[in-house]
């Protein structure tokens, strides 16, 4: 038999890891009123704090800035989640962290792109002044996570569910979340809710301010 020719490994090499896909992450946030919707902070221990106490023991990323909501799309419609998911893959070491953050539940940190500060007014335009003038007293916020999916409730529901109709415990945990908060989103700024971002339908998150619209006036 002949010899095998030297460039012909003995075995065939398996392919390098992709990494993981934006099906493995949910968009989450906070949500509430303030005066001045985007902040920044590159805290990364008070993200971890605020982390732990809305999403719990799941991996993922605190995106370091809050945003009026229609900062969270950029003028192409690619919303400030899925940027991070795209820095967060950019990453040589994503397939580490990935590990980590389905393994050992780990929280990190994403600085958004300086982009995310100009507005874009989406086609529903119902948080702007010139439709609903209450909104330019009471700013919306939001406060954006990427979550790592996995079976396990979010201690944000975990927490809800638990209190029941004990508005005492719920109180004393919403009391905690916005304390937590304080570093980006200080007094007199109000906490109005924990939702889920749906890339297809973002005006979901616009009916969440206008469903609170009555208790402002």
């Amino acid at each position: 038999m002949p010899p095998k020719p030297p460039h012909v490994p003995d075995t065939i090499p398996p392919a390098a890891p992709t990494g993981p896909t934006p099906n493995d992450f949910a968009s989450f946030y906070l949500y509430g009123l303030t005066t001045t919707p985007y902040q920044q902070s590159t805290d990364f221990d008070k993200f971890g704090e605020l982390y732990k106490l809305v999403v719990g023991a799941h991996g993922g990323f605190s995106i370091a800035s809050s945003f009026h909501p229609y900062q969270l799309l950029n003028p192409a419609g690619v919303s400030v989640w899925y940027t991070a998911f795209a820095q967060f893959y950019a990453q040589p070491s994503r397939i580490e962290m990935f590990g980590e953050m389905t393994l050992e539940k780990t929280p990190f940190l994403v600085v958004p792109p300086a982009s995310f500060a100009e507005y874009h007014v989406w086609p529903d335009a119902r948080l702007t002044h010139a439709e609903n003038p209450i909104f330019s007293r009471y700013v919306p916020f939001v406060i954006p996570f990427l979550v790592r999916k996995a079976p396990a409730a979010l201690r944000w529901d975990a927490e809800v569910a638990a209190a029941g109709a004990d508005r005492e415990r719920l109180s004393w945990y919403l009391e905690a979340v916005k304390e937590a908060m304080q570093f980006l989103q200080p007094a007199p700024a109000l906490l109005l809710g924990f939702g889920e971002f749906d890339e297809q339908h973002p005006e979901q998150l616009i009916e969440k301010f206008m469903n609170c619209r009555e208790l402002l006036r």
